[in-house]
């Protein structure tokens, strides 16, 4: 117990900090703050496998996020059955082409031992296919894109379960780590993180420009919910009911029924919002719990041991035996599926798939400071990792708003300097999580909690 210690203090005051933000702002921003966190653990304990346990620079964590929002789309919307009378055989049809592409490479560099045939023939092939797919594709787009773009435009979805797409997020995820890690794992790890990087742009483009397939940058909104709607609990019976019940003393000081009714019905309004915020987090919370068990357990497992000796020292595992390049591809693989999943979560969590918004700074880097000041390698620190950044990068606006007027108060309300902090205010979290990293690496290189490594 006592080697616990000090991730259960750790935890407590996050904990603490996300109960006051309830009480001194609202409990829907402290749950809000609270969903998000737990989204960012998921995403950071894909990371982690991947860097913590096998040494992986990956910073295409961007793209396998999109991967997991696309899911969603792809998974839960209903097919619009127009678009698909319009072109949606052809896109079957590319579909079996690039399947058809990808056998025949297959084959051939399996056939062929020649490097220059080889070469030349799987070129072939891709021209060949590529010129195939823009003639069958390009009319079958056009023609789906046409049909009523204000609204959809897009083949749709398979109108299924939302919570299904979070399985699907992660497989697609996983497939195209696979296709990305057979390609790029042999580089050297400033390279892989630069090809990394780049391969998750060219996939956030697809997204984007791609108007068939998920409406690109003019968004799907309306999506399912796994939780109940708060339109439909403020007009649920049980609902008012109780939370008249929780409130019984606040309404018996209100003497004027309509005063009355009107206070009810707000505290309806609040309380709906609160019960969904609750609801999520409960599912989001069982998926943090279950990747953890598993992840710790694997951790400490024999296949963990292996991956740390592999992390550690590359040639002296290869010289005992071990293949180094199938454990990378699998733990890379791994923690890309993870994160395939948060993206799938932080989308349901939304209720909509914007591929315009997803870049770089909050969807790569942000999530590698997470890692990186949990605590690499640990689990829990990663987790909590994300619990810290997340919440400095919410809070860190009001933070930075009291602490200006706090120190600027004695200053009149049209000085230049107070007028240009309290506009500024919101580019604190920049400021505010730069400092944090510093004083992380200065005085605990190793992260909040770092890496510890029980003897069995």
């Amino acid at each position: 117990m006592k080697q616990y210690t000090n991730i259960i203090a750790a935890y407590a005051i996050m904990i603490l900090l996300i109960i006051m933000v309830g009480i001194l702002q609202s409990w829907s921003i402290a749950l809000s703050i609270l969903n998000y966190c737990l989204i960012s653990a998921v995403m950071t304990m894909g990371a982690n496998i991947q860097w913590g346990y096998a040494g992986l620079i990956n910073f295409g964590i961007m793209g396998y996020t999109a991967l997991g929002g696309l899911a969603v789309v792809l998974v839960s919307v209903a097919p619009v059955p127009e678009a698909w009378e319009a072109g949606g055989f052809n896109m079957i049809i590319c579909l079996l082409i690039i399947v058809t592409i990808v056998f025949s490479i297959k084959y051939i560099s399996k056939k062929i031992q020649s490097s220059k045939k080889k070469n030349f023939s799987i070129a072939c092939i891709i021209i060949l296919g590529l010129i195939l797919l823009r003639f069958v594709s390009g009319p079958a787009i056009e023609s789906i894109e046409a049909v009523d773009p204000a609204k959809t435009g897009f083949l749709g979805g398979l109108g299924m379960p939302i919570l299904f797409s979070w399985i699907i997020g992660g497989l697609f995820a996983a497939g195209v780590a696979f296709v990305i890690g057979k390609i790029a794992l042999g580089l050297r790890a400033d390279y892989l993180a630069i090809a990394t990087l780049l391969i998750a742009e060219i996939i956030v483009s697809i997204i984007k420009h791609e108007d068939w397939l998920a409406r690109g940058v003019k968004n799907v909104i309306g999506l399912k919910r796994p939780v109940p709607y708060e339109i439909d609990l403020q007009n649920t019976p049980w609902f008012i009911e109780l939370v008249e019940k929780f409130n019984k003393g606040k309404l018996s000081i209100i003497n004027s029924m309509t005063e009355r009714q009107d206070t009810l019905n707000q505290l309806i309004i609040e309380a709906s919002s609160v019960y969904v915020k609750l609801c999520m987090a409960g599912l989001f919370l069982s998926v943090v719990i279950v990747l953890l068990i598993l992840t710790q357990k694997a951790l400490y497992s024999p296949w963990g041991r292996k991956m740390r000796a592999i992390r550690d020292n590359e040639i002296a595992a290869s010289a005992m035996g071990k293949n180094v390049v199938k454990e990378h591809l699998l733990i890379f693989i791994l923690g890309s599926a993870i994160v395939g999943i948060a993206g799938a979560m932080m989308v349901t969590n939304d209720g909509l798939f914007t591929p315009g918004s997803y870049r770089p700074m909050r969807y790569t880097f942000v999530i590698w400071v997470m890692v990186i000041v949990g605590g690499t390698g640990n689990n829990f620190g990663s987790i909590l990792g994300g619990f810290v950044v997340w919440f400095l990068w919410v809070e860190a606006a009001p933070i930075a708003l009291f602490l200006i007027n706090l120190f600027t108060s004695h200053l009149p309300e049209t000085n230049a300097l107070k007028i240009h902090l309290i506009e500024s205010a919101p580019y604190f979290r920049f400021l505010m999580i730069g400092i944090g990293l510093l004083i992380i690496m200065r005085y605990r290189p190793q992260g909040i909690l770092p890496e510890k490594i029980i003897k069995q």
